[in-house]
């Protein structure tokens, strides 16, 4: 059964918690001026299992992906990663955890991979700019996609795409998969694989974070992070 995860208080680093925000808030500048995605995010992401980050369009959901990603610099806050403050890292360190310990999936399946390699060259290429050794067989084993390395992209239903995109991040060897709205393109049946996917992973250990407002996927998750507006429901 999920637990729903908020507090309003300040929150220090402590040992079991994987990632950490402390008063997180992130502005992004337009032409039209500042506008605040979130505000006041003061929550902990234990390793392991699946994390869902549930609310409606514009909530949040996305920009709380991309600074668990270390793509975006919260504007005000800390984020503590494994015990250590991310925010005053150099942008070489930072690529350097989402090269070898993150791995995201997107919403699109075809964004996810590289259309002119080969099934089994996507696994390949994901463990090679991670440094780790091919184990394509085994990851295709472990995602229902035997004797599919030599299938071009373009012959995956768009289900088989992204549980192959997930299957890139095992490829590397990522501790995190942060994936936003995998299924929201989908048809159901399709869904339900990657659902099946999500699930398998997150009881293997790997830490899986999920933007969704796939009522399929509340049942599915360890922990739910509720977000309305930018900020903890």
């Amino acid at each position: 059964m999920a637990e729903d995860l908020f507090t309003d208080e300040f929150l220090e680093p402590t040992s079991d918690a994987l990632y950490r925000l402390s008063g997180v808030q992130v502005d992004y500048r337009t032409p039209a001026g500042v506008v605040t995605a979130i505000q006041g995010i003061t929550v902990d992401i234990a390793a392991g299992g699946i994390t869902c980050l549930a609310g409606p369009s514009g909530s949040g959901k996305s920009t709380m992906l991309r600074v668990l990603g270390l793509i975006d610099r919260p504007t005000a806050g800390k984020v503590w990663f494994r015990g250590t403050e991310v925010g005053g890292l150099g942008q070489r360190k930072r690529r350097a955890l989402r090269r070898t310990d993150l791995a995201t999936v997107f919403q699109a399946p075809t964004d996810n991979l590289l259309d002119h390699l080969s099934v089994g060259a996507n696994l390949k290429a994901a463990a090679q700019a991670a440094g780790q050794p091919d184990r394509t067989q085994e990851v295709l084993e472990q995602l229902g996609l035997p004797g599919t390395a030599d299938w071009r992209i373009t012959a995956l239903s768009g289900g088989q795409q992204q549980r192959l995109a997930f299957g890139c991040g095992l490829a590397k060897g990522a501790s995190v998969i942060l994936a936003d709205e995998p299924t929201s393109q989908l048809d159901s049946a399709s869904a339900d694989l990657v659902l099946e996917t999500i699930t398998a992973l997150g009881r293997s250990g790997i830490t899986i974070v999920v933007a969704s407002h796939d009522d399929r996927l509340m049942p599915l998750a360890d922990r739910i992070i509720r977000l309305h507006n930018g900020e903890l429901e």
